[in-house]
């Protein structure tokens, strides 16, 4: 943001100059001869973003160079918010005042600000065709040199009181932030008009330097109201309150112009404010602080509305003058209802796209635990059940296959107790920070797991297992073809009859895996080991879905059962090969 304001200044003081340089008014070109003072203070505020006490004294060393410049060379300086200070200088001298406070050291950044300081009244004093001012414009300068000398180091000062834990810090940063990217249209209108209203103080002679602060204070209102939106609408009451009751004994005239009895800038803040509260709260609840806001600017119009620089303010009664203001004001008040309407319905409509969003990924997980579930912990599950059916028809006729047997049930138990942890664990969230769904069981050898998964046996299945595998397969894709063998495999032993071999094939054609998983046995009559839950094949499409693969089951012409899968080894896989 200083960057930008900076570039907007040097940029009206480009065509500001050239304009003035090019009338034919005085020495032809001789207004190009304050560019380079201009330039060197842009240069220095930028400077400031890395080295603010040197760029800090280096701009009042400017300051005071380029005013003996331009009081020797006669230049014509002319006056911005500053006497003779053009607007690049002035944002150029707040923006290093700013950095100089931020983040030198105290007594460091009071020199160097001390010394701008002295540069400025340098160059008010330097500059002027007559070498000195009179009383009003002295007044002027120091009144407005105060305020934004003041603005600067409170802000610069604020961003140095940052202390505390570091996620204290940051979080202070993410709302400011927050606040700003919501707020930065408003921020952007209220800026400009208090542009407007500084030019208007300064050509009442200070007189209006009271409605300016009142015009301060409803900005920073403004800027706030998100937070407590009703408040702020009742807070700026009383400030447009306050700034109606001072207006009529200032004496100001025309000087200070006003939009129906109000400041420009306490306008646009009355439209923030009144856009924020309906936007936060329905619209019912929202017309009591509406409708006081309103009251007092009704009472400002009255009594602001007729200028005049005696004592005795003079309302304004007619109905012809007061109509169009009422019109008008309505208009805007619409407009505002109609704006917080719209704002309000994009967030409901955005948080309900938040809420859906958070619900199909929570149904994601779900599915995802489902799955691992079902592949991992039912595959052990079910070996147990085979293990012991199997213990209990041999064990009267050899005890020692018997005691072998029991051996397993015993290992598959401890891989699915295992199993279960791991899966409580993703469910309570305490997986490794950047991990992802079950990234802690991803195979980094799939050659290795698959052949450790049949020497296990717990499916109760004579296994052949051929293998074409390199050893850098991505991880999901090896997971996943990890679960649709071992799947395929829990099901040859739940659902097979008769089944006297499995065989596994696994290999990589092209730019995909392709796995192979076939049976010799026959359908099964009986119910099934442990019974059938129906969510094997589809967990298997589903885990084949999320790769972009294809996958192909169903029972062969030899009676047997197959299951063939195609993973593509890229994102982008070709579905087609």
């Amino acid at each position: 943001m200083p960057v930008v304001v900076l570039v907007c200044a040097l940029a009206f003081d480009l065509l500001f100059l050239t304009d003035a340089a090019l009338d034919g008014s005085g020495p032809r070109g001789i207004d190009f001869e304050l560019l380079p003072g201009i330039f060197a203070m842009a240069a220095c505020a930028l400077w400031a973003r890395r080295r603010a006490a040197v760029a800090a004294g280096a701009g009042s060393v400017v300051l005071v160079f380029f005013t003996f410049f331009v009081h020797y060379l006669r230049a014509p300086a002319y006056s911005s918010v500053l006497p003779y200070l053009s607007i690049t200088e002035v944002v150029a001298g707040v923006e290093l005042v700013y950095y100089a406070a931020r983040r030198a050291r105290p007594g460091v950044a009071f020199s160097v600000i001390a010394a701008l300081v002295v540069g400025a009244l340098t160059a008010v004093f330097g500059r002027s065709p007559y070498g000195d001012l009179n009383g009003s414009s002295f007044a002027q300068a120091m009144l407005f040199g105060v305020a934004l000398l003041g603005t600067a180091v409170l802000i610069g000062t604020a961003g140095r009181t940052w202390t505390g834990p570091r996620e204290q810090r940051l979080r202070r940063i993410r709302r400011l932030n927050e606040l700003v990217r919501g707020q930065w249209p408003l921020i952007a209108l209220l800026a400009f008009a208090l542009l407007f209203e500084f030019d208007f103080t300064y050509g009442s002679a200070a007189r209006g330097f009271p409605i300016l602060l009142c015009s301060l204070a409803a900005s920073v209102i403004a800027v706030l109201s998100p937070r407590r939106p009703a408040a702020a609408v009742l807070g700026l009451a009383g400030v447009l309150a306050l700034s109606t009751m001072v207006t009529p004994f200032l004496r100001l005239g025309s000087d200070y112009e006003l939009l129906g009895g109000v400041a420009p800038a306490q306008v646009v803040a009355g439209l923030g404010v009144v856009i924020n509260l309906v936007r936060a709260v329905p619209l019912a609840r929202a017309w009591p602080p509406i409708a006081t806001l309103s009251a007092v600017v009704a009472v400002a119009a009255v009594v602001n509305s007729v200028r005049t620089r005696t004592r005795v303010p003079q309302l304004q009664l007619r109905f012809e003058t007061l109509s169009p203001l009422a019109i008008f004001a309505v208009l805007l008040l619409g407009i505002a209802i109609a704006i917080g309407l719209f704002l309000r319905s994009r967030d409901s409509e955005r948080n309900q796209v938040m809420r859906s969003a958070v619900s199909d990924a929570q149904t994601a997980e779900r599915m995802a635990l489902a799955r691992e579930l079902h592949d991992v912990v039912a595959h052990h599950v079910t070996g147990i059940v085979v293990q012991a059916q199997a213990a209990r028809m041999v064990g009267e006729k050899s005890p020692q296959l018997a005691v072998e047997a029991m051996g397993r049930i015993e290992d598959a138990g401890v891989e699915a107790l295992a199993a279960m942890r791991r899966l409580v664990r993703s469910m309570r969230g305490d997986a490794p920070s950047g991990s992802t769904e079950f990234s802690e069981q991803a195979t980094t050898d799939l050659a290795a797991d698959l052949k450790r998964l049949v020497e296990g046996g717990s499916h109760g299945v004579p296994t052949a297992l051929g293998l074409d595998l390199p050893p850098d397969l991505p991880h999901e894709v090896g997971r996943s073809a990890l679960r649709l063998i071992q799947e395929s495999l829990t099901n040859v032993g739940k659902h097979a009859a008769g089944v006297t071999q499995a065989r596994v094939r696994a290999e990589v054609v092209g730019r995909q895996l392709h796995i192979r998983v076939t049976d010799d046995g026959r359908e099964q009559v009986d119910r099934p080991v442990g019974g059938s839950g129906g969510y094997g094949l589809v967990g298997m499409r589903e885990r084949v879905a999320l790769l972009h693969g294809r996958l192909t089951t169903g029972r062969g012409p030899d009676g047997g059962w197959h299951v063939e899968a195609w993973l593509p080894l890229e994102a982008n896989g070709d579905e087609d090969e």
